[in-house]
């Protein structure tokens, strides 16, 4: 009797080295849970027009259906996935071993009873090595999450940087034409001078010659135009030449607020998807140190018999323990070394990622408040000044006062000081994109506006 207890209690305690803490299993529930929550929604139709009901091309939309449509949101997720399946992988046991054997001759013989033996075996780790694949798995999975949130954020500053540049095409064309016209306008005069005899020809050609170039500046502008719209559609998911709406007439000055740049480089280290997804490297890192410890230990495989080749019937059932005898010392010690290695370099690319995270934060305050005062400049003073002189030259040249070479020169004064400031809004707005993604704000670059 007390041998039956004796062996019942090393049985279970046996058995008991395979379990898996309550606790690594709540963290997988909740990583599935997370990637549950994560489901993309129904994939779009090949014929559905992502912006039907709208006008115009809006920031908003077209940010949330990149998010929807594009296939590097897909492929991030199902790595997440891919990671997430590796936890029951190597928590498991391995599979039971089911073994027999028979004695032929002793089938039918008078002399010994019928000899077969059949055996069931079951391999078990040292106690925590199982455990600690588990952390490792896991921590590798939520490395993954943050490469899906990562692709996230990456997605939606890349649909509101495409946004700009479309914008910024369409505007520089109508300016284009409205130069265009104005131009043709003073050739016009020009030529009407020349006629009179109050001008010189050199004139009238350079009129000729103004109008060619905004010309040839209308067929590469259109080129820009189409390759944003093309790099647009190609992001949603979609044939790049398909037709795109065009962008709104006029895009919002964001106004200037204070800028708090410590606690953004705060909130940068601290919800920064990379930063995440390094940090979690590093604690796999150190899961695989202390299995790498483990291995000096020895595991057990436990197995039970049913051996008929005894005659004595008390001798037919049997328990057994087997245990490996970890001598091959100098690969354990390598193993060893190698996760020693792999846990520093996890440490040190953490570490330069976080300097990386405090410099983009750093350069993306004082970008943003450049962009803000160039903004100023161009808007309260180098457009108020090339109107003016445009007028004053015009003026002078239909008095007869001025040339018509400096009423050109005013004309492409006025024309860059107008695509100045359309590109400073624009930068504008990119600068507030960068920064939002360098501080993970996902939520601002999903708005799509500013206040």
């Amino acid at each position: 009797m007390k041998r039956t207890a004796s062996s019942g209690g090393l049985t279970l305690a046996l058995l008991l080295v395979g379990c898996i803490s309550p606790g690594l299993s709540a963290r997988e529930r909740s990583l599935a849970q997370r990637l549950e929550a994560s489901a993309p929604g129904a994939p779009p139709e090949p014929g559905d027009d992502p912006f039907r009901g709208h006008a115009s091309l809006e920031r908003a939309v077209l940010i949330r259906e990149a998010l929807r449509r594009n296939p590097g949101r897909d492929a991030a997720r199902s790595a997440w996935r891919a990671a997430l399946a590796r936890y029951p992988q190597e928590t498991a046991l391995e599979d039971p071993m089911l073994d027999s054997a028979i004695g032929p001759r002793s089938f039918g013989s008078g002399e010994v009873d019928t000899g077969f033996r059949i055996g069931l075996s079951q391999a078990l780790p040292f106690p925590g090595k199982r455990g600690l694949r588990g952390e490792m798995a896991l921590a590798e999975a939520e490395a993954s999450s943050q490469e899906y949130a990562e692709e996230r954020l990456r997605l939606a500053a890349t649909a509101s940087l495409l946004f700009d540049d479309y914008y910024l095409a369409a505007r520089a064309i109508e300016q284009n034409v409205s130069h265009l016209a104005l131009v043709e306008e003073l050739s016009q005069v020009a030529l009407a001078r020349y006629e009179s005899g109050s001008a010189s020809q050199q004139d009238a050609l350079l009129a000729e010659a103004e109008s060619a170039e905004l010309l040839r500046r209308e067929v590469a502008l259109g080129t820009s135009q189409r390759r944003a719209a093309e790099r647009i559609n190609t992001l949603l998911h979609r044939l790049p030449e398909l037709p795109l709406l065009p962008p709104p007439a006029t895009l919002a000055v964001p106004s200037e607020t204070e800028i708090d740049a410590a606690a953004l480089t705060q909130r940068a280290l601290a919800e920064r998807p990379e930063l995440r997804a390094a940090r979690a490297r590093v604690a796999a890192r150190e899961q695989a140190v202390a299995l790498a410890r483990r291995e000096y230990f020895p595991d057990f495989t436990l197995s039970g018999t049913y051996d008929r080749f005894w005659q004595e019937k008390p001798l037919q059932p049997m328990l057994g323990l087997a245990v490996n005898v970890p001598l091959q010392l100098g690969r354990r010690r390598g193993a060893l070394d190698q996760a020693h290695a792999e846990l520093a370099r996890a440490r040190s690319e953490s570490q330069r990622d976080e300097d990386g995270v405090r410099l983009a934060v750093a350069r993306g305050v004082d970008r943003l408040r450049e962009a803000h005062h160039l903004v100023e400049l161009v808007r309260d003073r180098m457009l108020p000044v090339s109107r003016d002189r445009l007028a004053a030259s015009r003026a002078a040249f239909e008095s007869g006062q001025g040339s018509f070479l400096e009423l050109i020169d005013a004309e492409r004064g006025l024309r860059r000081a107008e695509f100045d400031y359309e590109e400073a809004v624009v930068t504008l707005w990119r600068r507030h994109i960068e920064l939002d993604r360098a501080t993970a704000d996902i939520a601002a670059l999903e708005s799509g506006v500013r206040p």
